[in-house]
């Protein structure tokens, strides 16, 4: 099979054939549609500090993906061959107080496929059934390579009440506008979203009924002045890793506001933190997807009227993958989709084992 490889230790990504996956009992063997590629992806590509310390040489990596079920192990039960799924991309240990009471997203061990083990850029995943996440009809193969970001948006959006709040959104990222349009869609009043790259505030615009401000030109005080906003934002969504934008949501907060926190700073960063005790503000940090919760949510949002497509701006044949890591580095773009079905037609050794 093709599959797109971290086969040295420098900038970029290599196209390689590779076998196809052998499954154990409980996995399935997923014939990969359509991926997307990840800020992660994007890191390992640049080959930084982290990538360099995390992801070893010779990995297949990408974690978002969709696809269908070609073969199954013979312990596999509830689903069946030509599936249409995605998936979920963190593989748990069954022995961590977290995991045996069934907080899966907490355990431990958890490793990553793409990261830890080899990934989805490739013609076939082989994954355990376990994580299987199938897609029903309504779902594309397009929004289902994205799942996994709009995971990432919904579980940090969903981590406090909404309903009738003013929320503030700092970074325009792909999931930073998807966690707006999830705002938007469970009853948020006001939903702003903040960045400097004005290219990703007017995708904003486009994907959800939000604000976008740029705060190189605007200040957010004169924006909740133009909002009529009495006193602040009830609940801000911390996606930058800027620790600047921290600093301003915490300074447009209400008392006793509260903070979901996805964006990952670059380093030890520092935090006024008398003004965030005085303010009595709530901290959560937020690490992937509720296994499964937050996939049930997604998807029922999905087919409630949700609507993130316009997120997907750019979409290129899996063979002209460099165009497509070059358009996300760029930082010109939202979500890049990757289409596998145009590649070579391969052999056919599926059946269920």
């Amino acid at each position: 099979m093709k599959a797109l490889v971290k086969s040295h230790a420098t900038i970029g990504l290599w196209q390689e054939d590779r076998p196809t996956p052998e499954i154990g009992p409980e996995d399935v063997l997923i014939k990969v549609h359509k991926t997307g590629i990840c800020g992660t992806d994007i890191h390992i590509w640049n080959w930084d500090d982290w990538a360099a310390r995390t992801v070893p040489v010779g990995l297949i990596i990408g974690h978002e993906f969709a696809g269908e079920i070609v073969e199954m192990g013979a312990q596999v039960q509830g689903l069946a061959l030509g599936q249409r799924c995605s998936g979920e991309g963190h593989l748990i240990g069954k022995l961590s107080r977290q995991s045996r009471a069934g907080r899966f997203h907490l355990d431990p061990a958890t490793r990553g496929i793409g990261v830890n083990e080899n990934g989805a850029f490739a013609q076939y995943l082989r994954l355990p059934a376990f994580n299987v996440v199938p897609l029903p009809e309504g779902i594309s193969d397009d929004i289902g390579a994205i799942l996994d970001p709009l995971g990432n948006a919904v579980h940090t959006a969903l981590s406090f009440d909404l309903v009738g709040e003013d929320v503030l959104i700092t970074g325009a990222g792909p999931i930073g506008i998807m966690a707006a349009a999830v705002a938007r869609h469970v009853g948020a009043r006001h939903v702003v979203i903040t960045d400097v790259n004005q290219t990703r505030l007017d995708l904003a615009a486009r994907v959800a009924d939000v604000t976008p401000v740029n705060v190189a030109h605007e200040d957010l005080r004169d924006v909740q002045i133009r909002l009529k906003m009495a006193e602040g934002f009830d609940v801000g969504m911390e996606m930058s890793g800027n620790p600047q934008a921290l600093d301003q949501m915490v300074a447009s907060l209400v008392m006793g506001g509260k903070i979901a926190m996805l964006g990952i700073p670059p380093g030890m960063a520092p935090v006024d933190w008398s003004k965030i005790v005085f303010k009595a503000i709530t901290i959560k940090g937020v690490y992937g997807r509720e296994i499964f919760e937050t996939w049930y949510k997604m998807i029922a949002m999905l087919q409630n009227g949700l609507d993130v497509s316009k997120v997907i701006t750019h979409r290129f044949k899996a063979a002209d993958f460099a165009q497509g890591f070059e358009v996300m580095r760029s930082g010109q773009s939202g979500k890049v989709v990757l289409d596998w079905t145009c590649q070579p037609p391969d052999h056919q050794r599926f059946v269920s084992v």
